[in-house]
């Protein structure tokens, strides 16, 4: 494998349920993870809903803090693509406003070099320059998730992670996002954890492929070995499910 830009050590991450008259538990959700995402790599994490794979995700990007193990970072800012583009972006903001945001946050740039970079990454994730003054509603799914992508990618990440990213959209556009996601990686050097229950796109997109069941990881490899030889009864029954 090529330099990881991710390591994942011995993780396991809680929550803190509070139940009659407020008595407070605490659950384990994540059970001793371990893994890492090669530069350049797309790893895909596949499982059932309420698996843990937001969780994870949450977890490496600090979104949730109640855990206990080794999460490393070898890049800068990394960034997620969130599964419903609607839901994330600003409804009453313009496009060119949603995907400058970063850029202000981080306070780097000139306003003439931030206009700049903006039109540059909606040309990336193939918007022209007409969708800068539209807003989210004016956008079909597609269009949407592709802006997205553009506010992910705007503060130059190398790794993204992507959760569920295409699960909201129809069979032709999900392949069209799937594409557009191979030639960013390819252009502008990304690695993904690229997250989905839908083992047919894992399949698709990923170099590696993991599998979580009730939090833990329960099988690494391959998409030929996962497909052609899983080595867990869990593994085997999403394969079916996949082929129906």
């Amino acid at each position: 494998m090529s330099e990881p830009v991710l390591e994942v050590k011995n993780l396991n991450a809680y929550y803190i349920n509070t139940g009659f008259l407020g008595k407070k538990t605490k659950k384990q959700v994540l059970f001793d993870i371990n893994f890492e995402v090669g530069q350049g790599e797309i790893l895909g994490l596949v499982g059932e809903s309420g698996c843990g794979k937001s969780t994870l995700s949450k977890t490496i990007l600090g979104l949730h803090t109640d855990y206990d193990g080794e999460i490393i970072h070898y890049t800068k800012r990394p960034q997620m693509v969130f599964q419903d583009p609607k839901g994330s972006l600003n409804p009453a903001k313009t496009i060119e406003w949603i995907v400058e945001e970063p850029l202000k946050a981080y306070g780097k740039y000139s306003k003439e070099e931030r206009k700049d970079r903006v039109m540059d990454m909606l040309k990336k994730v193939g918007l022209g320059p007409e969708y800068a003054d539209r807003k989210p509603r004016e956008l079909s799914g597609g269009q949407r998730q592709r802006v997205g992508i553009a506010v992910a990618l705007i503060q130059r990440p190398r790794f993204i992670i992507a959760d569920e990213p295409v699960s909201a959209l129809d069979v032709t556009i999900q392949a069209q996002i799937l594409e557009l996601l191979l030639d960013l990686r390819k252009e502008l050097d990304l690695s993904y954890l690229f997250i989905s229950h839908d083992l047919g796109v894992i399949r698709q997109i990923s170099d590696r492929i993991m599998v979580m069941n009730e939090g833990r990881i329960i099988e690494q490899g391959t998409p030929d070995e996962v497909f052609n030889s899983p080595k867990t009864e869990y593994a085997k029954k999403l394969v079916e499910a996949s082929l129906i």
